[in-house]
């Protein structure tokens, strides 16, 4: 392996130019090919003149030795098999969410990536903004203290998606953030999911999730196709701060608030007690500063890091597959019209520790 690694996009469609400029631009990588069934669309990609192989046949990009790496750009139903392909011939991977279209499928693919020692990264985007890697910067060293409540809008008036439902399609984004600030990742205690499809359109196009969280805390997520208003917020409440992030506010993306209810500990009862324990904090509020990078050059280069230095990426496997699980459960919680208990099955939550660890 050389000190550029050579990678090869799979899918020409919708996200992989995104990625194919962002590989040819990385100190870090050579756009070594581009793979997609539309061989036109693959060359356009590619560029004229580029050097950049063009190919329609998986097969016969991943027999080339010479490849580290593939980025699958291609739908969630294709993932598995085309990401466990890569991996037995021996390339690290990096897929374009969600991971895997189940859980099953997404377990499978990790399951190969730890037995080969080779790296799988899930492209969860946002949590390479520079916005989000603040967030969690801030969790972490306990500026905003226990974390207490995380609000998530997601709303705008989108294209309905022919194969998924609002959930699978935006939620995974909001999944994915949460799970990236969040120490030890999402796990919810339950999943509760409220959809309603207004147009007739056979699938939820208004979506509520309800995620109760370990230690009283609980998370909520809002997607929408049908707004006419786009917002893209997230509030986080702990016991010291609030953040309040609002991702189309280019001048003050991320907002820090001293203001809450603080609950004094006192030896009252009744009545009393409850008046008598609550104060309202009305500080400070300030704004950190934040890098100009793009998230997917960010993306790319931890992508690279990770291999070199024989590691789980931030975005792993794991974090996949946490959020594949509560996008089941969503769907099984629509389904029923009921509370799903326990997403995580005892399993997964081991596969997670396993893919928590650096590589073999």
């Amino acid at each position: 392996m050389t000190d550029t690694l050579r990678i090869a996009v799979i899918g020409a469609g919708y996200w992989g130019p995104n990625l194919a400029r962002n590989f040819r631009a990385s100190p870090h990588w050579e756009l070594a090919a581009v793979c997609d069934l539309d061989l036109d669309r693959a060359g356009r990609l590619a560029g004229p003149g580029s050097g950049v192989r063009v190919t329609s046949s998986v097969e016969a990009l991943l027999a080339d030795d010479t490849l580290d790496a593939v980025a699958i750009a291609t739908p969630a139903a294709t993932h598995h098999d085309i990401a466990c392909a890569a991996l037995a011939a021996g390339k690290h991977v990096l897929v374009e969410k969600p991971l895997a279209d189940t859980s099953g499928r997404g377990e499978a693919m990790a399951r190969a990536a730890a037995e080969n020692s080779l790296v799988l990264m899930t492209d969860h985007t946002y949590c390479y903004t520079p916005a989000v890697l603040k967030i969690r910067e801030l969790i972490e060293e306990g500026a905003l203290g226990d974390i207490l409540f995380i609000d998530s809008v997601r709303i705008n008036l989108g294209l309905i998606q022919p194969d998924v439902d609002v959930f699978w399609d935006l939620a995974p984004h909001d999944l994915s953030i949460i799970d990236f600030v969040l120490p030890g990742g999402l796990r919810p205690l339950s999943v509760s999911a409220q959809g309603a499809d207004p147009l007739g359109a056979g699938k939820a196009c208004v979506g509520y999730l309800t995620l109760p969280l370990q230690h009283g805390a609980i998370a909520h997520v809002h997607v929408n196709w049908l707004s006419p208003t786009k917002i893209r917020t997230m509030i986080i409440g702990g016991t010291k701060r609030t953040l309040v992030w609002d991702d189309l506010n280019p001048q003050q993306r991320v907002s820090v608030y001293d203001r809450g209810v603080d609950l004094q500990t006192q030896s009252l009862d009744g009545v009393e007690r409850r008046a008598a324990a609550i104060s309202y904090r009305l500080g400070d509020t300030w704004s950190p500063a934040l890098s100009e990078r793009e998230a997917l050059d960010s993306m790319v280069a931890e992508f690279a890091t990770s291999i070199r230095e024989r590691r789980a990426p931030r975005t792993d496997a794991g974090s996949g597959l946490r959020v594949l699980e509560v996008l089941e459960a969503a769907s099984r919680s629509l389904a029923q019209g009921a509370v799903v208990t326990y997403p995580i099955a005892p399993h997964a939550t081991e596969l997670h520790a396993q893919l928590a660890g650096e590589l073999a």
